[in-house]
């Protein structure tokens, strides 16, 4: 793994803090992850629990992930209900990976990176959504299941 030197001299790892409700984690997810472990040491995927927005079982969302990448020691799985950068400060993250699918995702993240950064410092990275999976989202795949359709091809 790659180290940066800090300013006292001490190393640290890049982690970064991929945050999202994932309801599913979908070939999407996967694909950004896969490709911000290109960028980074060290990614923990942050589930976000709303018990207001979402009564889901926090369970049925974080162990699929959780199996997906049980071989991969630079990915963690962490659920969390407090805010996003608080969250990423808990667990020593300096980045947010974010993923943009069009030019709404992208002025929706950009409003978010900014926020974020006056809140807490922290520097969001956004990535592009690879073409062949740009129309592919968490509320199209819970659509198409609840008509119960196959959404195999869209799950990682």
């Amino acid at each position: 793994m790659t180290q940066t030197s800090t300013t006292d001299g001490s190393a640290s790892l890049r982690i970064a803090l991929f945050p999202g409700s994932f309801r599913p984690f979908t070939a999407g997810h996967a694909d950004i992850l896969a490709r911000g472990l290109e960028l980074f040491d060290r990614i923990i995927i942050g589930v976000g629990v709303n018990a207001a927005k979402s009564p889901a079982d926090t369970d049925a969302i974080l162990e699929p992930i959780r199996r997906l990448y049980a071989d991969q020691p630079r990915v963690e799985v962490r659920a969390y209900s407090c805010l996003t950068v608080d969250f990423a400060a808990q667990c020593g993250a300096r980045f947010l990976l974010r993923g943009v699918r069009n030019v709404k995702d992208f002025e929706y993240e950009r409003d978010l990176a900014d926020i974020n950064r006056q809140l807490s410092g922290i520097e969001s990275v956004i990535l592009f959504s690879s073409p062949a999976l740009s129309a592919v989202s968490s509320s199209v795949v819970r659509e198409l299941q609840s008509y119960g359709h196959d959404v195999t091809p869209f799950l990682p």
